[in-house]
């Protein structure tokens, strides 16, 4: 088994409109994103060229554009949205996905929400 590299994407933010509450979907409120791209980062380091990895800086923002874009009522779909398209690179393997929501409409004092899922081609 080949072990993969990783290159860590931390405190992505972005406002949304996600949320079961007409109050979430009409104000909006910040995500913050945490990716884990699993990809093996040898040919890119034996030829010094980008073409041969992932550009974290396009990741980065086609991430914000998903958390930008059409609402839906849960950071579960928000999650796998955002891990399909880290997948739509070919030099992502793998991804794992950690959406905060630090504003969740919680009647208690806490610190954050947040959901982690890991997905990859096979």
């Amino acid at each position: 088994m080949i072990r993969v590299d990783r290159v860590a994407l931390r405190g992505l933010k972005a406002r949304g409109h996600h949320g079961v509450f007409p109050r979430e979907r009409e104000e909006g409120q910040t995500f913050i994103v945490d990716l884990v791209l699993h990809i093996d980062t040898r040919p890119a380091a034996a030829d010094d060229d980008l073409a041969k990895t992932v550009h974290y800086g396009v990741v980065a923002e086609e991430v914000v554009a998903v958390v930008e874009g059409e609402p839906v009522d849960l950071i579960e779909t928000l999650a796998e949205r955002i891990a399909r398209q880290c997948l739509k690179h070919d030099a992502v393997a793998e991804v794992e996905v950690v959406v905060h929501k630090p504003d969740a409409p919680i009647t208690v004092p806490f610190d954050d929400v947040t959901i982690t899922i890991t997905r990859s081609r096979a």
